[in-house]
């Protein structure tokens, strides 16, 4: 039998060169940044240092990861004064930004544009379809869906048992599906051997006191690749 592909890796809010450079040589696809406010918030200048720094470290799959700018609710004119200044392979919207906007994102900007979508469902298929059916109105507007506990960076997981309705609305849609919320790298391979992911998602999980650990970081890796 053959093994499933590994699904990718985002490591998100990364605020220093340091941690950068701590990943050189693990195979991370997607570093994120935190332009919505957050305890990881970055500046316009501090991003214009660190993404072509992230581009000059090298990765074991022996290209530089791709890089998302995280928003929540922006308007226009705020992601063109971001990304005129700061080259991002990617657009992650995490607010209530509806189907239309998210495709003009895309459009507008020639980038690549996820949704974050939280998941409110307690538990169950039956119950989580009706949020499955949301994922119809992305078909064509972004390329991933993102799933994340409701109100994000909580560092706490949803019901994962609502993960194979939404899986089925991505491929019937054409959409990747990552998932978020209080991953760790004690979790991940059950997340991993259960439901196959496209990708997985974390920052809290990879800290020690609201600092990024490198430690946990490669183990965090690790684990999705060997799972």
């Amino acid at each position: 039998m053959t093994k499933q592909q590994a699904p990718q890796v985002k490591i998100c809010g990364i605020k220093e060169e340091a941690t950068l450079q701590g990943m050189s040589g693990l195979a991370v696809d997607y570093i994120g940044f935190m332009f919505a406010k957050s305890r990881r918030q970055l500046t316009i200048e501090q991003a214009g240092k660190l993404i072509p720094f992230s581009k000059s470290i090298p990765m074991a799959k022996g290209k530089p990861p791709l890089t998302v700018g995280v928003f929540v609710n922006p308007t226009m004119e705020q992601l063109e004064e971001t990304l005129v200044a700061v080259p991002l392979d990617v657009v992650q919207l995490h607010g209530d930004e509806t189907p239309e906007f998210s495709r003009e994102v895309g459009e507008r900007f020639k980038v690549e544009v996820w949704r974050a979508l939280p998941v409110t469902e307690e538990a169950g298929p039956p119950s989580a379809w009706t949020g499955a059916e949301r994922l119809a109105a992305y078909k064509g507007a972004v390329t991933t869906i993102l799933l994340d506990t409701a109100g994000g960076g909580t560092g706490k997981t949803f019901h994962w048992d609502v993960i194979p309705s939404y899986q089925e609305a991505a491929r019937s849609h054409g959409l990747r599906l990552f998932i978020a919320g209080g991953l760790n790298p004690d979790n991940v391979d059950q997340l991993i051997t259960t439901y196959h992911p496209d990708g997985a998602d974390i920052s809290s999980g990879v800290e020690t006191d609201g600092v990024k650990d490198n430690s946990k970081i490669a183990a965090f890796v690790e684990r999705v690749r060997s799972s």
